[in-house]
C-alpha cells in the first residue's frame, strides 16, 4: 500500500500541501484530480523524494520509501522528462540501467515496449524529431521499462489523439491488473470516470474527497434529469419548471439540475407537450459535476 499521510509543504509564502493524505493499493488505479495549482504535482513528487515534505510521511507497505523502492517506481512528469537530442532506444536503455537493469535486461525490455507503443521504426530517431504523441509514448515507456511496482503519472493523456489515448488507457489497465499501484492525474474527467474505480480530489493542498467513483456519485445530494427528444424542439418549457436549473442544452436534449421535491410527472408532461420524448432519465451527477461541487465548497 502506497500511503501519503498528513503531508505538509510550503514554498515561501505558498502552502502547496496541507494535511494531504491518500492511499493507493497494489492493483488499484487512482485518478488524482484537482484544479490547477491544487497540489497534485507536489504530492506526486513527494512519493519518490523529488520534493521533501515539511511534515507527514510517505510509506510503501507501512515502511519508508527506500532507494530500492524508488528504483521500482515509474514516473512520468507532465513536462518532458527526456533528453531531446538523445536517440529513443539509447535513451530508454539508459533509463532502464539507472533503475538497476543490466544492459541485456534493459535492451530486451526496451524492445518490448517499443513494439507495444508501435515505435520500433522510430527507435533511432532523436526525441525532438518525434510528434507530441510519440514523445508521450516514449515517456510512458521510460516509466515502464524497469517493471515498476508503483506508477506515478502526471497528466499522461495530455495532448494525445483519441487512438493514442485508448492505447494509453489499455496499458494502464493492464498494469493495474498485474498488481501495480497506479496513480495518475488528469483534467479529462470523462476519461477518468471511464477508466478508474477510485478517485481522490485535492484542492488547496488538501484531499477534500476520495473514494469509489460510483459511491461518490450516488452519495451526492444533487440529482440530474436528462430529457431527449426525437427531433429538435422548442426548449422554452424548461424555463416554466420551478426547481429546475438548466446545466446543458442541445437542440434535442437538455440536462437539468433538479430539487428533491420537484414534480417529475408534471415535468414529463411539459416535455411531452413540447415534443416527442425519446428518453427521460433521472441520474446522479457525473464525476465532473461531483468534482465541481466539491471544489466550489
Amino acid at each position: 500500500m502506497l500511503c501519503l499521510d498528513g503531508l505538509r509543504k510550503r514554498f515561501g509564502d505558498v502552502i502547496a500541501l496541507e494535511e494531504c493524505s491518500l492511499t493507493v493499493a497494489p492493483g488499484q488505479m487512482l485518478g488524482f484530480l484537482g484544479p490547477n495549482g491544487a497540489g497534485k504535482t507536489t504530492a506526486m513528487r513527494t512519493i519518490f523524494g523529488l520534493v521533501r515534505p515539511d511534515a507527514g510521511r510517505v510509506s510503501w507497505h507501512d515502511r519508508e520509501v527506500t532507494t530500492a523502492v524508488r528504483r521500482r517506481i515509474g514516473y512520468m512528469p507532465e513536462e518532458r522528462g527526456l533528453y531531446p537530442k538523445m536517440r529513443v532506444r539509447r535513451q530508454l536503455v539508459y533509463f532502464g540501467r539507472l533503475h538497476g537493469l543490466d544492459r541485456s535486461q534493459a535492451e530486451q525490455a526496451v524492445d518490448h515496449w517499443l513494439d507495444v507503443f508501435d515505435l520500433a521504426d522510430r527507435s533511432g530517431a532523436k526525441v525532438v524529431e518525434l510528434s507530441h504523441g510519440n514523445q508521450q509514448r516514449v515517456q510512458l515507456a521510460a516509466s515502464l521499462v524497469h517493471d515498476p511496482m508503483i506508477l506515478v503519472l502526471d497528466e499522461p493523456f495530455a495532448g494525445l489523439d483519441p487512438i493514442a489515448a485508448v492505447t494509453m488507457a489499455r496499458i494502464l489497465r493492464e498494469q493495474a491488473e498485474r498488481g501495480v499501484a497506479v496513480l495518475f492525474s488528469s483534467h479529462q474527467l470523462d476519461l477518468v470516470e471511464d477508466l478508474c474505480d477510485d478517485v481522490a480530489i485535492i484542492n488547496e493542498g488538501r484531499v477534500i474527497l476520495a473514494g469509489r467513483v460510483a459511491e461518490l456519485r450516488s452519495a451526492s445530494p444533487s440529482r440530474y434529469l436528462e430529457v431527449a427528444t426525437r427531433h429538435p424542439v422548442d426548449l422554452s418549457w424548461v424555463d416554466q419548471i420551478p426547481g429546475a436549473e438548466l446545466v446543458e442544452q442541445r437542440p434535442d436534449r437538455v440536462r437539468l439540475l433538479i430539487e428533491d421535491e420537484i414534480d417529475l410527472e408534471a415535468m414529463a408532461g411539459a416535455a411531452a407537450r413540447a415534443g416527442s420524448i425519446s428518453s427521460f432519465s433521472l441520474e446522479p451527477p457525473s464525476l465532473s459535476e461531483v468534482f465541481t461541487a466539491a471544489v466550489k465548497r
